[in-house]
C-alpha cells in the first residue's frame, strides 16, 4: 500500500478535539526537523474520586499476601497455543487463514518444527501478509488489530534469518515498556531453544551489570527498551552485525515525541545496511516523515479494515461519579463469565485505592503502575499470568502489547482520554480471535468523550442493562 494511502487511513481516525490536533501537529515535526523544542502537556486523569480516606493508608499499599517476589526475566508464561485454541470459536480476524501452513513460507525445517512444538497450528492473516516480505529483507510498516499475531510476524523471520555462526548482534527488537520487553524475550527464549540462537533481554530499571554479563555471554538478538539498548551499544557491549534487523514493536508509541531523542540516537548507531520493521495497531499520520527519512522502499501492510477486534463486545454503563465503586462491585460479582479482568484507571492513586477496595469486597486483586519498582511490577504481572489473581487494576502502562491470554474482560473504571488508548485497552481482552468483553463506566462528565470514542472507532458501544449483565 502506498505511504499516502496509509496516511489517509490514519488521518480519518485521528482525534477531532483541538488539543489532540495540536499534539498531532507537534509530533509530526519530530522526524522532519533535526532539532525539535516542542513543549508537551500531560493530560491528567481524574484522581479526585473519593474511594477511601488516604489519611488512613500508608504511602505504599501492600499487594495481596500471596504475591511472591519473582523478578526473573525468564519466568514461564502462558504462551498462546493455537492448537488448543482451535477447539474454541475464533473470529475471522485470525481464522481466515486457518487452512494455510507454515511450510508455505519456505522456512528452515528446524524453524517449522519449532513452530509446531510451540503449538502454532496455522499462520494468522497478518503473518501470511508480512512474513514473506520480512524474510526477504524488506522494510515494513505493519498495521493489524491487537491480539492477531504481530509478535510472531517478526519473531519467526528473525529466527529464520539469523546466522548462528555469526556471533554478532543481528537483530534488535525495541519496545516502549519493560513488561512488553520481558514478554517478548520469553517468547524468543522458547522459540530459540534447540536452534542455537541466543536472545538477551535488556531493560531499564534492572541491573545494568546483569545485562552486560548476558550480552558478553553471546547475543544474536537484543530485546529491550530504547534507553538501555542505546546505553549498551554506546558502551560497545556486543558487536553489531554488518546488517541488522531492527524491529519497533508498538511503533506508534516509540515514535512519539517522548522517545524522539533516544530513537534518533539509536538510529545513528545502526549500520547503513539495516532492515527496519514497524508494528502496531495504530499509527499517527506523521509516521510518513519517519519512513521517508529512515526506511528504504518501505512496504505498508494494513489489515485494519475496522479498528476493534471482531470478537470483542463493547458496552457502557451510565453512572454517577460517586457511584462508580458500587457499579464496579455489581459488574464483578454478577458477571459469571469472567476468567480474568483488567480494570483500567487514569491515575496512580486511583489504581492503588481501587485495588484495596476491590480486595475488601472479597475479590483479591493486584495493582500495577509505573511508579512501582521494576521487580515489584515483574512479580505482579508474573502472578497475574499464572492466574493467581482474578483482577488486575492498572494504568495504561500495560496497554501496549502486553498479553495475558486468560483475560477476557476489560473494565474502564475511568474512561480513557483518547480513542487510541481505548483501542489498546480493550485489546487486552479477546486475544488471538477469542471472545472478549469491554465495559466502560461513563459518568456525567464523560458523555462527550464516549461519543467521540464511538465515532472514532467506528463501532456502536451499547448500553448495558441489568438483564444484559447476567447474560455476560
Amino acid at each position: 500500500m502506498p505511504i499516502q494511502s496509509m496516511v489517509e487511513i490514519n488521518r480519518k481516525h485521528k482525534l477531532s478535539d483541538k488539543r489532540a490536533q495540536d499534539k498531532e501537529m507537534r509530533d509530526r515535526s519530530i522526524w522532519t526537523e533535526e532539532k525539535s523544542k516542542v513543549n508537551t502537556r500531560v493530560c491528567k486523569g481524574i484522581e479526585n474520586l473519593r474511594i477511601a480516606d488516604p489519611r488512613h493508608m500508608g504511602s505504599n499499599i501492600e499487594q495481596t499476601k500471596d504475591l511472591k517476589n519473582s523478578n526473573s526475566v525468564y519466568e514461564e508464561d502462558n504462551t498462546l497455543d493455537t492448537k488448543k485454541s482451535a477447539i474454541e470459536p475464533l473470529s475471522r480476524d485470525v481464522s481466515e487463514t486457518q487452512n494455510m501452513t507454515w511450510e508455505m513460507f519456505g522456512l528452515k525445517p528446524e524453524v517449522v518444527k519449532k513452530i509446531d512444538v510451540m503449538g502454532y497450528a496455522f499462520p494468522s492473516p497478518v503473518q501470511v501478509k508480512s512474513i514473506p516480505h520480512a524474510l526477504y529483507g524488506r522494510c515494513l510498516l505493519v498495521r493489524s488489530k491487537n491480539g492477531t499475531g504481530k509478535t510472531a510476524s517478526y519473531v519467526i523471520p528473525i529466527l529464520n534469518n539469523v546466522d548462528v555462526l555469526d556471533k554478532d548482534v543481528q537483530a534488535i527488537v525495541v519496545v516502549p515498556i519493560r513488561e512488553l520487553a520481558l514478554q517478548v524475550a520469553r517468547n524468543f527464549r522458547k522459540m530459540c531453544e534447540g536452534l542455537g540462537i541466543l536472545s538477551v533481554p535488556v531493560v531499564g530499571g534492572m541491573s545494568m551489570q546483569d545485562d552486560i554479563i548476558r550480552m558478553l555471554n553471546g547475543a544474536h538478538v537484543m530485546i529491550g527498551t530504547p534507553g538501555r539498548i542505546v546505553d549498551l551499544i554506546e558502551k560497545k557491549v556486543g558487536t553489531l552485525s554488518k546488517k541488522v534487523m531492527l524491529v519497533f514493536d508498538e511503533a506508534d508509541k516509540l515514535l512519539d515525541i517522548s522517545f524522539a531523542k533516544i530513537i534518533a540516537r539509536l538510529l545513528e548507531l545502526m549500520p547503513q545496511n539495516r532492515q527496519i520493521m514497524l508494528y502496531s495497531a495504530t499509527f499517527p499520520y506523521f509516521i510518513a516523515g519517519f519512513m521517508k527519512k529512515y526506511m528504504h522502499s518501505p512496504l505498508c501492510i494494513n489489515l485494519m479494515t475496522e479498528l476493534v477486534p471482531i470478537g470483542i463486545k463493547q458496552f457502557y454503563v451510565h453512572v454517577k461519579l460517586m457511584d462508580k465503586l458500587v457499579c464496579l462491585n455489581s459488574l464483578l460479582t454478577k458477571t459469571s463469565g469472567i476468567n480474568q479482568c483488567v480494570v483500567f484507571c487514569n491515575g496512580i492513586k486511583t489504581v492503588e485505592l481501587l485495588a484495596m477496595k476491590i480486595t475488601e469486597m472479597g475479590i483479591p486483586s493486584y495493582f500495577m503502575h509505573s511508579k512501582m519498582t521494576q521487580e515489584h511490577r515483574n512479580a505482579v504481572f508474573h502472578n497475574f499470568l499464572k492466574e493467581k489473581c482474578k483482577i488486575l487494576v492498572a494504568t495504561d502502562l500495560i496497554t501496549r502489547g502486553v498479553d495475558a491470554p486468560s483475560t477476557n474482560y476489560v473494565i474502564n473504571f475511568d474512561l480513557p482520554k483518547t480513542s487510541e488508548s481505548y483501542l489498546h485497552r480493550i485489546g487486552r481482552a479477546g486475544r488471538f480471535g477469542r471472545a472478549g468483553v469491554a465495559i466502560s463506566l461513563v459518568s456525567e462528565f464523560d458523555k462527550e468523550v464516549l461519543a467521540e470514542i464511538e465515532a472514532n472507532v467506528g463501532n456502536t458501544i451499547s448500553p448495558l442493562s441489568d438483564s444484559g449483565l447476567t447474560r455476560l
